[in-house]
């Protein structure tokens, strides 16, 4: 598999958008013949292109949630706890943004993420509930505290769980509108 990145410019803004491809070949009497290609639509995300573990398997939730709160109180961060499984597509896709130069400064500044695994439906649904996000409805699912643990946000309306078909803007939208203002950091 390989990605490729074009970059256009509209309304002298300049856009990347990501294509990523593969290839299957298979020699015979001594030649290689491609039998298939296929490719993804254009996104303006960059897509994973290698399996990572990003919901660590045997972790518990609920320290790994008290260890980041203790962290963003003395930071003065806000909190993102961002609904998942390695199985999902569109988790590695959100990850794999919030590791992007477009998007990484404005995440690293103002929050501390928690990736909280929920297997195959079947792990931490107690703390979705508790959190007021709908997983059920799809993953990843986002809630934002603040440094003291308080609910600030909950994700209602699946707005992240189809994060292949979002753009850096959208992203970074939503981070800007949650960073903790001035006045509280």
């Amino acid at each position: 598999m390989v990605q490729f990145a074009l970059s256009t410019k509209q309304g002298g803004q300049a856009h990347k958008q990501y294509i990523a491809m593969a290839q299957t070949w298979y020699r015979q009497n001594g030649q290689w013949r491609l039998v298939g290609s296929q490719h993804t639509d254009a996104t303006r995300l960059r897509q994973p292109l290698e399996d990572r573990v990003i919901y660590p398997p045997g972790v518990d939730a609920n320290q790994e949630i008290a260890s980041i709160l203790r962290e963003a109180a003395t930071s003065r961060k806000r909190v993102l706890l961002v609904f998942g499984g390695n199985w999902c597509f569109d988790c590695h896709v959100l990850d794999e943004a919030f590791h992007s130069p477009e998007i990484a400064p404005t995440l690293n500044k103002s929050f501390l993420v928690a990736h909280i695994d929920i297997g195959r439906m079947d792990k931490n649904l107690d703390l979705a509930k508790k959190y007021q996000v709908p997983v059920e409805d799809g993953v990843p699912a986002i809630a934002v505290l603040d440094s003291d643990g308080r609910l600030l946000y909950s994700q209602q309306q699946h707005q992240f769980s189809a994060a292949r078909s979002m753009a850096p803007e959208d992203i970074l939208a939503f981070l800007n509108k949650w960073k903790p203002s001035p006045k509280s950091s």
